[in-house]
């Protein structure tokens, strides 16, 4: 096993992650920027390095600065968490040609999947289920017209290089695509230094599910169940859960096995997400048929996912122990032939924001008293006293509850909401409160539109 290890990350990932490797007797040692000196991820580590200023560009984006700290301190390894460098494929050939152990899938499939364009290309001939699409980016504005035309509106106007929910936009019509054209494309020239654009079938009504793998040291590729993550706002995730209530058997044994495809595609080692869409039956004059049925692949996220926490819960492992144990060779923990999920889990993300339009609120956190009780898991970045400042995600915890079924499961989540005690920065804790008693979310049949609707 891997003795000493870099996290380089910070909040509640880099706690979390910190957590793990000192369970295993490993060295733990964070680095962070000026602006969190004060966090628990910091103090809660073996050793600490400071690497630069607030700025992520120049501390948890710095490169240079993140390697000087792992050769200062001895580090054999180094786990990047979830953003920042975690998908940078550049960083992470940087790291192994240092001499370290990276904690993630290799360079070349953080490559193959970091361009939208290209993973559906590869997923295409894979035998996975892609939306209708261009398959080269829509060079101009005359072509995405064209492609517009040839696939039918509704579009999706995608950065190629996006990620994360952002870089997208809905074009109903030609004139809706004119604007949100130029406007993905500037935004993906700023954000991504890379302006490419696709063009894909948008569908007004859909779940958005994806399956969590694990590239095995062996060489094999095995799926631990699906998240249902479509309580979003700007197509970012706030509630997930797994199982998902939307998926029969039948169709969760095919998009596990595409999701497995997937990786086998790029040769995938260590933990990833297969994203998909899931497109539910139309509805007859009576409602029935409202169960998903087909899927097609979104994406693939090459790192861990903020919501790990959910498929932990239902399968009974520790997915950041389990990529330490790929990274450094080993056998998993678990028997990959006997996966069995056991009840139901769900995430809620606490973040920094108003529950009514969700715009960033940072502020010194006052009262901080997370709730506790069987089934209750606090996975959290800060303590009372703290500050949660502008420069990063607005994510200050992550609320995971589990149950025998999904009922106890929401139960429980409301319990808990109730009773985690939080003043200072604004805070979306009364937004979850309305879900829960939300008859859509209530009944599983609901789909990416359910917080527009709630508002």
């Amino acid at each position: 096993m891997i003795e000493s290890l870099l996290v380089a990350n910070r909040g509640e990932i880099a706690r979390r992650i910190i957590r793990t490797a000192r369970r295993l007797g490993i060295r733990a040692i964070a680095v962070h920027s000026e602006a969190d000196a004060g966090l628990p991820f910091v103090t809660e580590a073996d050793e600490a390095v400071c690497v630069g200023p607030a700025n992520p560009a120049q501390s948890y984006r710095n490169v240079e600065a993140i390697l000087a700290a792992a050769k200062s301190t001895g580090a054999q390894a180094i786990h990047p968490g979830y953003g920042f460098l975690s998908e940078n494929a550049d960083f992470a050939r940087t790291v192994e040609a240092s001499g370290l152990i990276w904690v993630g899938p290799g360079a070349d499939a953080i490559t193959a999947m970091g361009d939208k364009i290209n993973a559906r290309n590869l997923m295409a001939a894979a035998g996975v289920p892609v939306a209708p699409g261009t398959t080269d980016p829509a060079a101009d504005l005359d072509a995405a017209v064209v492609a517009a035309a040839e696939i039918g509106y509704p579009v999706m106007v995608k950065a190629a290089a996006g990620g994360g929910g952002m870089g997208m936009g809905v074009a109903t019509d030609e004139a809706a695509l004119r604007t949100e054209y130029d406007k993905v494309r500037s935004f993906a020239e700023r954000m991504f230094g890379d302006g490419s654009v696709l063009i894909e079938r948008y569908f007004p009504r859909v779940r958005h599910v994806e399956v969590q793998i694990l590239g095995l040291a062996d060489g094999r590729v095995v799926a631990l169940g699906e998240r249902e993550c479509s309580v979003q706002r700007r197509n970012q995730k706030l509630v997930e859960e797994s199982p998902s209530p939307a998926v029969s058997p039948e169709l969760r044994e095919r998009i596990l096995a595409a999701a497995v495809r997937a990786g086998e595609a790029v040769g995938y080692r260590n933990a990833g997400t297969v994203e998909c869409l899931l497109v539910p039956r139309q509805r007859d004059a009576k409602g029935a048929g409202s169960a998903s049925e087909e899927f097609f692949f979104l994406e693939m996220n090459t790192r861990l996912q903020v919501e790990h926490p959910v498929t932990e819960l239902v399968y009974g492992v520790d997915l950041v122990e389990e990529q330490l144990r790929v990274a450094a060779g080993l056998a998993p923990t678990f028997d990959p032939d006997a996966l069995a999920p056991r009840g139901h889990a769900i995430e809620l993300r606490i973040n920094a924001e108003d529950p009514k339009r969700f715009l960033p609120g940072p502020g010194v956190i006052r009262t901080w008293v997370e709730p506790t009780g069987e089934g209750v898991r606090v996975d959290s970045g800060y303590v009372e006293g703290n500050t949660v400042t502008p420069f990063y995600d607005s994510l200050m915890a992550k609320l995971i509850v589990n149950g025998a079924t999904r009922a106890e499961a929401i139960e429980r989540a409301k319990t808990a909401v109730a009773a985690f005690e939080l003043a200072g920065p604004k805070n979306n804790l009364p937004f979850f409160a309305e879900l829960l008693e939300n008859e859509e979310f209530l009944s599983g049949d609901y789909d990416t539109a359910i917080v527009t609707r709630m508002r």
